[in-house]
């Protein structure tokens, strides 16, 4: 059997491959009619590319800069409506964020008691967010980020093809037409330049703040903030929407590499099990929310789904679906699992040390 290996390819030869398999994955996919198949075949080419030996990746500054994009998107669809619904609902909401991220942990943290990973790989690895932000946290306190990121990677895929699928069959069921791309449509270039200052000041002061996944965020935030306000008037047309849709999904396929597949090999069913108990879980906590909240089964399911903030805005936005109660669930997750993540890894990773020690000494006393 021959084995294709690309990392003794030049780099413009390894952009062309990349290019051409995204493209034809991308057109299989839209014919199909799976939403955001501009992402998701993108993402495809980039895992195959990977694990094939693949040397390129995207830079730093293209992919901060597709997170703005993404930011000025999701701050387009943004509605008053929104801001009054989680201050009517807020207990739900919480609930919901609060009942997942309490699984997730769980689920990590049998993983470490199963001693098929340290704590804080497992840990970091099974919480729900922004994985390039978890990767990039985990790294800062100890964990193996190389086994983080197949975990979350793993995950994000698994979520961005599930969630596709659904989203097409509940399309479906419902009868409603796949929405028309009109390639070459008239743009306001006034109001397309705002909204490129806007996406570029976004990803820079992102960047500054040092918060992850920040260029998103913030553009996030202060597009919300002028959309809502009417000070700008967000326009991006579909061509610079799918070349963003096609840098973030190589982001997340390019980051399967031969080295992380073989690092995770011994942890896979685990992994594989983990992945699948969170989104089930996450599932069912989505049907509460469409009995408590009277929102679509689809909205929900989006809204609770353990994946990538981008991915799941992609998906979303390319559904029939209440995009901004999904990226609203989906931010205040992400925000809170930042802000308690760290403290929470360093407590159970010492729980962790400390239980292995005693349960070897126990061992050890015993076999005295």
């Amino acid at each position: 059997m021959i084995r294709l290996r690309l990392e003794h390819l030049p780099a413009p030869v390894q952009w062309l491959l990349l290019a051409a398999l995204s493209a034809v994955f991308a057109a299989l996919l839209n014919l199909a009619r799976l939403p955001a198949a501009f992402f998701l075949g993108p993402m495809a080419a980039g895992v195959l590319v990977g694990i094939s030996g693949g040397t390129v990746g995207v830079p730093r500054i293209a992919y901060t800069n597709a997170q703005g994009i993404m930011g000025c998107f999701i701050a387009g669809g943004m509605t008053p409506m929104i801001l009054h619904s989680f201050l009517q609902e807020w207990p739900v909401i919480l609930g919901v964020i609060g009942s997942i991220l309490a699984v997730a942990t769980v689920l990590g943290w049998s993983m470490t008691r199963s001693r098929i990973l340290p704590a804080t790989t497992s840990i970091w690895g099974s919480w729900p967010g922004g994985a390039a932000a978890m990767v990039v946290m985990a790294a800062e306190f100890g964990a193996d980020a190389r086994l983080v990121a197949f975990m979350q990677y793993f995950r994000v895929v698994c979520v961005a093809s599930l969630a596709s699928t659904v989203a097409t069959f509940w399309a479906g069921r419902a009868g409603a037409p796949a929405p028309e791309i009109h390639w070459l449509a008239p743009i306001d270039l006034h109001a397309f330049g705002e909204t490129l200052l806007l996406a570029a000041g976004g990803a820079a002061a992102g960047r500054l703040s040092r918060l992850p996944s920040g260029p998103m965020i913030v553009t996030l935030c202060a597009g919300s903030f002028l959309h809502l306000s009417g000070a700008v008037e967000i326009e991006l047309p579909p061509l610079l929407l799918t070349a963003t849709y096609a840098l973030l999904g190589w982001s997340v396929g390019l980051r399967f590499t031969p080295a992380i597949l073989t690092h995770a090999l011994r942890a896979f069913p685990k992994v594989l099990m983990n992945v699948a108990l969170l989104i089930s879980f996450s599932a069912g906590v989505g049907y509460i929310l469409t009995q408590t909240l009277g929102i679509d089964i689809l909205t929900a399911y989006l809204a609770t789904s353990p994946g990538g903030l981008d991915s799941v805005a992609i998906i979303a936005a390319s559904s029939h679906v209440d995009l901004p109660f999904v990226m609203a669930l989906q931010t205040i997750r992400f925000l809170a699992v930042v802000i308690a993540g760290p403290p929470l890894a360093r407590f159970l990773a010492r729980r962790a040390e400390t239980g292995m020690h005693g349960l070897l000494a126990e061992r050890n006393t015993a076999g005295g």
